[in-house]
């Protein structure tokens, strides 16, 4: 273990890295464990901050520690160690988890912690410590684009070609994210495969791609409408699961088996998100795309 720590991590330079995944991932079980236990109103535990009244959101404390331990790792940049950094990393990873663990409330803005929208955070979570695990690992983004080989090349062709191929990279990506398919477009940045799977295959009939490209091919909207409650029902059912272990269900007025809880909400979302997409334009006027459902759509500005 110290072999590897020395190797990979810190002859590497990956020790700040490191110490922010484990501040971010010691912030994040923390946090979980004192909004339950208030949530349980368990009297030994300090309740929520409020200030004259006011509930001050963890997603504060998190935006300032970020701003301070962001703003010092750029002011020792140059000549800091890395022991510097780690630490400074660490309160980073600690304000990022903060943050996160309150992203549905700054997607929504709204207070939806413990409603079905709150898992957003979650899954913000979730991504960002994946992305961070793969790349502690040394596993780089954009594959094909070695940054060593281009900064070490003094040929013009092996730059067009480092270029060229790390454009293909990202135009894959965008592809794959048009289909709607989030997870397969990030992790795919770190396994070129993943993209060409997931470009090639057919689009979630809510995304974007569907939209533009099903509209007039109704049997193969319909395929794609099938394949995705077939395909997703599992992947609900276990996302659900896990974050019900992590995150409490979000009533306690419906407390149930995790299994069964699992199981019913994975066919409620399932029946609120997989529907073929709207036309690109709405001739009803009504709200559409991206925008549909945040605060203030359809309003008059």
């Amino acid at each position: 273990m110290s072999e590897w720590l020395r190797h990979e991590i810190i002859d590497r330079g990956r020790l700040p890295l490191l110490f922010f995944l484990l501040g971010f991932l010691a912030a994040f079980l923390f946090i979980r464990l004192s909004v339950r236990l208030i949530r349980a109103q368990v009297r030994w535990w300090p309740g929520n901050i409020t200030p004259g009244g006011q509930h001050v959101h963890h997603v504060v404390f998190g935006v300032v520690t970020m701003v301070i331990s962001g703003g010092a790792l750029i002011a020792v940049y140059e000549n800091g160690s890395q022991v510097t950094g780690a630490a400074l990393a660490t309160f980073f990873g600690i304000g990022t988890a903060l943050t996160l663990d309150e992203f549905a409330l700054i997607f929504y803005l709204n207070d939806v912690y413990w409603e079905e929208e709150g898992r957003v955070s979650v899954d913000a979570v979730f991504v960002a410590l994946a992305v961070t695990g793969l790349v502690l690992l040394g596993v780089q983004p954009l594959e094909l684009a070695d940054v060593t080989d281009f900064n070490e090349s003094t040929s013009w062709v092996v730059r067009a070609g480092i270029i060229v191929s790390a454009l293909i990279n990202l135009g894959l990506a965008a592809i794959v994210l048009l289909k709607g398919k989030i997870w397969t477009g990030l992790v795919g940045l770190f396994f070129l495969p993943l993209l060409l799977i997931g470009a090639i295959r057919l689009s979630r009939p809510g995304a974007p791609w569907a939209r533009w490209r099903y509209q007039g091919k109704p049997r193969k909207m319909r395929r794609s409408i099938a394949r995705e409650r077939r395909y997703r029902r599992p992947m609900i059912r276990a996302k659900i699961f896990v974050q019900d272990l992590v995150a409490g269900q979000p009533t306690l007025d419906t407390v149930r088996d995790s299994v069964e809880h699992s199981r019913v909400a994975a066919e409620a979302e399932l029946d609120r998100t997989v529907h073929a997409a709207p036309p690109p334009i709405s001739s009803t006027g009504a709200a559409s795309g991206t925008i549909d459902g945040l605060p203030g759509s359809g309003t008059p500005t």
